[in-house]
């Protein structure tokens, strides 16, 4: 199977590459912004502790969303490797122009979306 047809694919590989070098770059300088929440509530006051708590959490979250996404944009540059790039990987039926614009590393078509979602 090739790429779908009217994809640009070396434009679409740059346009993931690029993507990945970003979210490498912010999980890189986000990594040393991490601290450990203090729980010693006699250092800190109760309100100070939840809200560090819940940065904490919200940091978490950013960073799995962001690994997340870098495991999708691998998976989408290995599809433009091996020719299957455009293609549904559920159903294998084509995937709309407009729908990998908005987003190169999506891997299903949107009916398959939707049964999924």
């Amino acid at each position: 199977m090739n790429s779908a047809p009217n994809i640009d694919t070396d434009a679409t590989k740059q346009r993931l590459l690029d993507r990945r070098k970003e979210l490498e770059s912010l999980i890189e300088s986000s990594a040393g912004t991490r601290a450990d929440t203090e729980l010693d509530q006699q250092r800190i006051g109760r309100l100070s502790r939840i809200d560090a708590m819940q940065q904490q959490a919200m940091d978490a979250e950013t960073g799995r969303r962001r690994e997340q996404e870098l495991a999708r944009i691998a998976a989408a540059l290995k599809r433009i490797e091996d020719g299957e790039y455009g293609y549904c990987t559920a159903c294998d039926e084509p995937i709309a122009i407009k729908r990998l614009q908005n987003d190169p590393a999506n891997p299903l078509c949107i009916a398959c979306a939707s049964k999924a979602g």
